[in-house]
């Protein structure tokens, strides 16, 4: 790879981490409403960012964006939210890059559904933690696994079948593989 293309590459990578990292923080602020509590959406970033970068770029976007959401707009659980989806991206990551070489998409699913357990059970723990109740935990418990599962479809569809995967590796000019 030629110093040019390398340095485009670097750039282009450095870019797409910070607005997907701007991006978990900004969703991190506020949640779609439904019975009994709030929906938020930054896992389909999380999980999106997870599948297109490497695992330090990915804990970036997953567990320091997550956590300066939680700085700027509720403190409380920020710690939290660093471990827990700083993990869930750096094993979604390792996962879709790392198995099934020949099976992408099928590692990709199986990285975003290990990855939605990491953030159900470390949420779980963290709340019961923080909050010093595991009955808050249960309560706040089928929320969690909402929220893990429209973070894992959602952004596992948008990679795959939006083609943000495809955009992203030929802005890169690196091979789909």
């Amino acid at each position: 790879m030629s110093h040019a293309k390398s340095g485009r590459a670097v750039t282009v990578r450095l870019t797409v981490t910070a607005l997907l990292m701007a991006m978990n923080i900004a969703l991190s602020s506020f949640g779609v409403p439904v019975p009994g509590g709030h929906l938020y959406l930054n896992d389909v970033v999380i999980c999106l960012a997870a599948l297109l970068l490497n695992p330090i770029e990915a804990f970036v976007v997953g567990g320091i964006g997550a956590f300066l959401g939680d700085f700027f707009f509720y403190p409380a659980p920020m710690f939290v939210s660093l471990v827990t989806h700083g993990l869930q991206a750096i094993v979604i990551s390792l996962i879709a890059r790392q198995t099934l070489g020949k099976k992408p998409r099928l590692a990709s699913v199986i990285g975003v559904a290990v990855g939605a357990v990491i953030m159900v059970v470390g949420y779980s723990l963290g709340r019961a933690y923080v909050y010093s109740t595991p009955e808050y935990a249960l309560l706040k418990l089928p929320f969690q696994i909402l929220q893990a599962a429209v973070g894992a479809v959602l952004g596992t569809l948008l990679c795959w079948k939006f083609g943000v995967r495809k955009l992203f590796f030929k802005t890169l000019g690196e091979p789909l593989g």
